[in-house]
This record gives C-alpha cells, sequence and structure tokens, in this order.
C-alpha cells in the first residue's frame, strides 16, 4: 500500500519507518525544511532505540523517502495518516488543533481517489467531524472518510511498541475505511488486540488512558511520600500491589512526577473537556495539581540538603523525561531544575542522549559535562532525575572520591541503598526510610 504520513516527529517519524518495514511504501512530509533536509541526508532528527538501522535501511530500499512537498506525499496514498503535534493551549490548556486543522485544510485539494484519512494525532472528542466538515468544505468531490487511530508508542520503546502493540484502535462508521486499514495491520491481526469502535469512542479513548496512568503515577508518588514517613518501602509496596491483576505492576515507580509529551497535556486536555461538557472530572484536576507540586517539593530536598553550603555544586544526572529517548519536553528532570535556578543554583548536568535538546531549554543557564563522571566532580551533592540504566552502575567509590561532599538525591531509586551507605554517602531516595551513613531501617 502507499501510504502518507503528514508530521515527521515522535509519531509520524517511527510510524512511517514501521509501515516501511512492513513493505509498504511510505512517503512523509513536513513543513520544516531543515528537518527533511537531515531526514533525507539520513541523520535522524529524534533519537529513539533501534530506529536508526530500520530508517537507513527502509531510505535505501526505496520504501521510505521525505519531501516538504504535500502533494507528493498523499495524492496518490491509499492512507494518509495526520500525525501533527497539538500541543496545549497557553491560556486555556486545551488541545490547539490549529496544526491538524491546517494539515487537513491544505491536503483536501490533493485528494484524487479514494482515501482513507487516519488521525494518529491526539486529538480531543469530535475533531475527526471536524476534520471531515473542513476537507468538505474546500474539495467538496473529494472521496474520502476520516478515521480515529491513536497512537500507543512510548517514547524510548516507540519501535518495540509499534511492531509489538498490545492493542490496535481503529475508530470508524464507514465500512469501507475499515477493510482498507484492516489490510494494513493485517500483520498485527493474529498476535495484538484489534478493537473496532465509533470514532468518538477511539478519540475518547487515548485521553481516558494517559489520564489513568497518570493518576496511577501520582498515586504511587503520595504513597511513597506516606512510605517515608511511615518506615515501609514503596518498592515493596509497590510489588504487593502489582501482584494483584486488578492493578498490574506498571505505572509504579514512585518519582518526580509525570511528564513528557503525553500525559501532561493530555491530562489538561481531558480536563477541560469534562469541563466543557458538564461533567469535570476531579480525581483528574487533583493529579494535575498534585503533579505540579512534585516538581516544586523535589526542588525544595534538593535545596534543604545545600542549605548549610555556601556557593554549593549540584551534579545532576539525567536531563530527558524518561530513559530511551532524548525528549525534553515537559521534562520533569527540566522542570526541577528550572525550580533550582530560580534560586541562583550553581548547576551541572549530564544525560546520555539528550544534551542537545536540552541545551535549547536551559541555554547557558547550566554547565555541561561530557560524562557522569565529570558532571559529579567537586559536587557538593549528586541529584539524579532520569532513570538511564548506567546510573545505577555507578562507581560509587569514585564518586565518592571526586565529589566535595558525599551527599545523594537518588530521586529514581538507581542505586543500590547500603553499597551507597557503604561508601560514605549521606543517601535519599524516594519512598524509603533511611539513616544517614548508617544501615536501612
Amino acid at each position: 500500500m502507499k501510504i502518507g504520513i503528514i508530521g515527521t516527529g515522535y509519531v509520524g517519524l517511527p510510524t512511517g519507518v514501521g509501515f516501511s518495514e512492513l513493505g509498504n511504501t511510505v512517503v512523509c512530509t513536513d513543513k520544516i525544511k531543515e528537518k527533511i533536509d537531515d531526514l533525507k541526508s539520513g541523520k535522524l532528527t529524534i533519537y529513539e532505540d533501534g530506529l536508526y538501522d530500520l530508517f537507513i535501511k527502509n531510505v535505501q530500499n526505496g520504501r521510505l523517502s521525505f519531501t516538504t512537498n504535500m502533494r507528493k506525499a498523499v495524492s496518490d496514498a491509499d492512507i494518509v495518516f495526520l500525525a501533527v503535534g497539538t500541543p496545549p493551549h497557553p491560556l486555556t490548556y486545551e488541545a490547539d488543533l490549529k496544526y491538524i486543522y491546517a494539515a487537513a485544510v491544505e491536503l483536501a485539494d490533493y485528494l484524487t481517489d479514494y482515501t482513507v484519512i487516519a488521525v494518529k494525532s491526539t486529538v480531543p472528542v469530535g475533531t475527526g467531524d471536524n476534520i471531515e466538515q473542513l476537507i468538505r468544505n474546500k474539495n467538496p468531490a473529494a472521496r474520502f472518510d476520516v478515521i480515529s487511530v491513536p497512537e500507543f508508542l512510548r517514547e524510548g520503546f516507540a519501535i518495540h511498541d509499534f511492531f509489538n502493540p498490545d492493542r490496535v484502535v481503529i475508530g470508524t462508521n464507514s465500512q469501507k475505511a475499515l477493510n482498507i486499514i484492516k489490510k494494513l495491520y493485517l500483520p498485527f491481526a493474529d498476535k495484538t488486540k484489534m478493537l473496532y469502535v465509533t470514532r468518538r469512542s477511539s478519540e475518547t479513548i487515548k485521553y481516558a488512558s494517559n489520564a489513568f496512568l497518570a493518576m496511577k503515577i501520582h498515586y504511587i508518588n503520595e504513597m511513597a511520600d506516606f512510605c517515608e514517613k511511615a518506615g515501609a518501602d514503596v518498592r515493596e509496596v509497590a510489588a504487593g500491589m502489582g501482584l494483584d491483576a486488578r492493578i498490574g505492576n506498571r505505572f509504579l515507580n514512585a518519582g518526580l512526577g509525570f511528564g513528557g509529551s503525553c500525559f501532561p497535556k493530555d491530562t489538561m486536555a481531558m480536563a477541560y473537556m469534562a469541563r466543557a461538557v458538564g461533567a469535570p472530572i476531579e480525581l483528574i484536576e487533583t493529579t494535575i495539581s498534585g503533579n505540579k507540586k512534585r516538581k516544586q517539593k523535589m526542588a525544595n530536598r534538593i535545596l534543604e540538603a545545600i542549605a548549610d553550603i555556601k556557593q554549593a555544586k549540584i551534579a545532576i544526572w539525567g536531563l530527558a523525561f524518561k530513559d530511551g529517548t532524548d525528549d525534553c519536553r515537559q521534562s520533569p528532570a527540566i522542570e526541577v531544575i528550572e525550580e533550582l535556578l530560580k534560586h541562583n543554583a550553581n548547576i551541572t548536568a549530564f544525560d546520555p542522549k539528550a544534551m542537545g535538546t536540552a541545551c535549547q531549554i536551559l541555554g547557558n543557564k547550566v554547565s555541561y559535562a561530557d560524562d557522569m563522571y565529570q558532571a559529579a566532580k567537586d559536587a557538593d551533592v549528586l541529584v539524579i532525575l532520569t532513570e538511564w540504566k548506567q546510573f545505577s552502575a555507578a562507581d560509587l567509590e569514585m564518586l565518592s572520591q571526586l565529589m566535595k561532599q558525599q551527599k545523594i538525591l537518588d530521586f529514581r531509586n538507581m542505586l543500590n541503598a547500603k553499597e551507597a551507605i557503604k561508601a560514605g554517602f549521606e543517601y535519599q531516595c524516594i519512598g524509603r526510610c533511611f539513616a544517614n551513613n548508617q544501615k536501612e531501617k
């Protein structure tokens, strides 16, 4: 099949690479010329584990190409995926749909034969109706159907999730469109759950799922605070909870709170939609407020740790919002750093993949190290903010010698607490109670 993809970000690019690997001809288009130029020259514009090899392979075999000319991408396509951003509106925090609506209006003129327009961007309920009307207004003769195919790719695991989806949701009232999209997803039919629903239900599923997961994260963070006061271990509590099949063990890692390009904007959009239809969801509203306070609380813990040290140097490990990606959008690590900078903190930071994207946000307000040990050199406190695996293998004896003060705030529970204390560190983590430089309580 020929597939056109509008948007080459964290959704569009892995989707395009994935479908080309399955044998389809995929043309990706984007308005940003520099991005398309990079992709044409073989340079990836995002980092995703496993993406590069498949990207190069399918560009070289001719199944995957890139253009700024939308006509080339969509005019002969069987299916066109809309994968452009829907960022939060700066005032209302509802999903800002101007980009996806603009893309729909532009592609209307290029629809020749019957085309399935699949909305992969996360959009509010009723967006498919609006896109359909915009296209009909621009090109009354066009033959098409608009369907909803929400994406469930985890950043850092996008390629894995593309080829191993836990479900595929397709929302449409058109049997013709359903038959075509089923053909595209035929390679997954025998190994995953296929759910066929109405378009509005499909649009709701993504928001409902992300809001629920965000609430789950906020809950385990509040439980971590309880465990610290009560003398329990949140990891053991989470393990016990996760054995209950009704709860499950995913999204029960206590830490800084949720972030990234999805959960913050999707919870705010869901809350806005709920208020707009007269059915406010207080659980989501509370989660949004609590998650914001979480970052401030973590920043305060860092400031308290260096309160008695003049001109303290803070070493930060981790800038991306999670491991496996270079994405720093709504990164809890960045938000904590920004809180610290309000107090004129002296920060040296390191991240294995996200130095470039973090620098675009933080600029020269912080210093950047070439590796994690260089970041820790002469530091008064080391703070771990992203759960990169290499941090858990840190040489604690070397760290102890490099740092000026032996203090670690492990906000991702990456290190072995007993080993850190044995190495002479004052050690704090999340949801566990320790006496500094003494045995575990």
